[in-house]
């Protein structure tokens, strides 16, 4: 089993920064190089969406196009942690953000994909 713990939200004005981690744990996890990660959002009354997906063994990444240009993704391997570093955030950007993971090689942004998610962080863009 797989364990991923959310960290990092809260509320922010709008054109601010916040940097969520998501640490992954678990006997499952001695392999990263099969896993890839993603990040996604889910604001209330809405269907949870893809934001980011990341390679663990290499820099291959992409990202949904509302937070390309602005949101960051990246990843420390010695520390079993993932991060999503988020730029000029505007209200819209409102939502709880999750962290997910898959083992496989091929980057996905379908949600139904992954296997492993964590509880979620909230994060908050005050306009």
């Amino acid at each position: 089993q797989v364990h991923l713990v959310e960290s990092g939200g809260g509320l922010v004005q709008a054109g601010g920064s916040l940097r969520l981690s998501c640490a992954a744990s678990g006997p499952s996890f001695s392999s990263w190089s099969s896993y890839i990660m993603g990040w996604f959002r889910q604001a209330p009354g809405k269907e949870r969406e893809f934001v980011a997906t990341i390679s663990w063994i290499n820099d291959n990444s992409y990202y949904a196009d509302s937070v390309k240009g602005r949101f960051t993704a990246s990843r420390d391997n010695p520390k079993n942690r993932m991060y999503l570093q988020m730029n000029s955030l505007k209200p819209e950007d409102t939502a709880v953000y999750y962290c997910a993971a898959l083992r496989s090689l091929e980057l996905t942004a379908s949600p139904q994909d992954y296997d492993y998610w964590g509880q979620g962080t909230q994060v908050t863009v005050s306009s």
